[in-house]
């Protein structure tokens, strides 16, 4: 499973996450892109040591900077399912005889036409 499927996959679901200098914000997850930064709206955050808290409107954290992410194990058991379908869905062709001279893909033969397809059909 993709780390990123699974971050698409939680979107406004609850979530832990650890930066690498030991800080914790928990709050649910609004968005996320292919670098792994990420948004959290009601969001509490922890410092490292844990002695003291804020709770913040909405947060940005960078990808670079996180360490792990906690999320619900429902999520974890949906995204497994989902994926389990999408790949059973795409094995119907497969196996399937496919016409074509090019690898099954469609595509017309390539190189010289036969010598009959350049000869009109009245001199055969």
């Amino acid at each position: 499973m993709l780390p990123l499927s699974l971050l698409n996959a939680a979107q406004n679901k609850p979530m832990l996450v650890e930066l690498k200098n030991g800080e914790t914000f928990n709050g649910h997850l609004v968005n996320c892109d292919n670098f792994m930064n990420i948004t959290l709206r009601e969001v509490y955050q922890t410092t490292a040591d844990g002695e003291r808290f804020w709770k913040l409107k909405e947060c940005y954290i960078r990808g670079s900077t996180i360490k792990y992410l906690r999320v619900p194990d429902t999520l974890l058991d949906a995204v497994k399912e989902e994926q389990n379908r999408a790949r059973d869905a795409g094995r119907g062709a497969r196996g399937a005889h496919v016409s074509g001279g090019r690898g099954g893909r469609g595509a017309p033969p390539r190189g010289r036409r036969s010598w009959r397809s350049r000869w009109p059909s009245t001199w055969r």
